[in-house]
């Protein structure tokens, strides 16, 4: 890189100056707002090689695109069904309602409200982790709670996933295909370092009743059914209006079935915030569209790093070091298309970077999750590193040696 910087051409030191300052732009700021960020980090990649005219073109054709403003609705949507279900009681529900053997209960629970898209999640499902882990040190139980937290979003059709394979042209459900060998691996990791030799069921402190569990699990899981069934019954139809559609109906059962009324709605937005979500995903394609229009494909490309590196390597110091999924991809799926052409990422290939970017995000100090679980139970990041970074450590290598003969 340096060899370039000194040697090309004006115009080549350019794209270069202003790729950089837009990746740090970025990286900076998206630890306050991420769809800010993005918009900052277009605008300085912009002015670097492209004329006022042609940014604003790129930012048109983003906001005139009916895919992307479908998926941006429909990411918007999401967080109300978790407010929505906090609010009627619901997540009251599935807490009471929850009895299972303590180790299952442990990975259970705070998997189950990953799946819940509302922010403070891990808080909630906490006091569940304690709940089934007393007599667990300090440090498992907040390792425990924010390993399985997140491993199930790793295959959850509703999270990163949705924007991420938009932004890299992958099928949705076929990237869950090629991810469930890195979920599993997850599972298997995360028992063997944190959940061995934990015994016995959870105590009984109330009545329970199971059928109670079905009214809040239907709204949970009736999207990502329904849309995958829209998906096999209308394979030519715009897959994100599809999407609208089935997230609109969890949105819907979730007013209706949690006995909510019109009046309820504003509090719970204004809780909620679900238009930062949809300003994420129209910044992260805005900065898309930017990126292959200017200069930084072109230097890029000349660039000589072997694929497996950059997919899993800078895949996962990028997530350990921005505590997030959406920028790494943000950065690596326009590097990649530079590299090997536009629209040429196979599922395989942006498994491989997803999993690598997840390794790195799951463990990263600048993480919410993990800094509300440490300060929860009272652990510390020396703890929680020794007994996630192995793990990690473990599935980053394996990884990236499988990386080597697939790639």
């Amino acid at each position: 890189m340096l060899y370039y910087l000194i040697s090309g051409s004006g115009h080549m030191v350019a794209a270069w100056v202003g790729l950089l300052l837009a990746l740090a732009v970025l990286m900076v700021l998206s630890r306050w707002s991420l769809w800010l960020a993005l918009l900052a980090s277009a605008g300085v990649l912009g002015v670097s090689s492209l004329t006022p005219g042609e940014i604003g073109g790129e930012v048109v054709a983003t906001l005139s695109d009916p895919s992307i403003l479908l998926l941006a609705l429909a990411v918007a949507m999401i967080p109300l069904i978790g407010g929505f279900m906090e609010s009627s009681g619901m997540v009251d529900q599935i807490v009471r309602n929850l009895r299972l053997r303590r180790r299952t209960f442990m990975w259970f629970s705070p998997a189950l409200f990953g799946m819940l898209p509302m922010p403070g999640g891990a808080l909630l499902s906490a006091p569940l982790v304690s709940r089934g882990g007393k007599g667990v040190s300090p440090r498992r139980l907040t390792a425990v709670n924010v390993w399985f937290r997140h491993g199930l979003l790793l295959i959850y059709p509703l999270g990163a996933l949705l924007a991420t394979t938009k932004m890299a042209g992958v099928p949705l459900f076929t990237a869950i295909l090629f991810l469930i060998p890195g979920f599993l691996l997850v599972v298997a990791l995360g028992y063997i370092f944190m959940l061995r030799g934990i015994h016995g069921m959870i105590s009984k402190r109330a009545r329970t009743r199971p059928k109670r569990l079905f009214v809040p699990l239907t709204v949970i899981l009736v999207a990502p059914l329904l849309d995958l069934a829209l998906l096999l019954a209308f394979p030519e139809a715009m897959a994100e209006g599809l999407l609208v559609i089935a997230v609109g109906t969890s949105l819907g059962l979730a007013f209706f079935l949690g006995g909510l009324a019109i009046s309820d709605v504003p509090g719970i937005a204004r809780k909620m915030r679900p238009w930062t979500f949809g300003l994420i995903i129209i910044a992260m394609f805005i900065f898309l569209n930017v990126f292959q229009a200017s200069d930084s494909p072109e230097v890029i490309a000349e660039l000589d790093v072997p694929k497996a590196v950059l997919l899993v390597l800078v895949g996962a110091l990028l997530g350990f070091t921005t505590g997030r999924i959406q920028v790494p991809v943000s950065i690596l799926v326009p590097i990649h298309f530079a590299k090997y052409g536009v629209d040429s990422m196979a599922p395989v290939a942006f498994a491989i970077m997803y999993f690598s970017v997840f390794m790195g995000y799951i463990v990263s100090p600048v993480h919410p999750c993990v800094s509300v679980s440490m300060d929860y139970f009272r652990s510390n990041i020396r703890d929680f590193f020794r007994l996630t970074v192995p793990p990690a450590l473990i599935a980053i290598a394996v990884t990236f040696g499988v990386s080597m003969m697939v790639l």
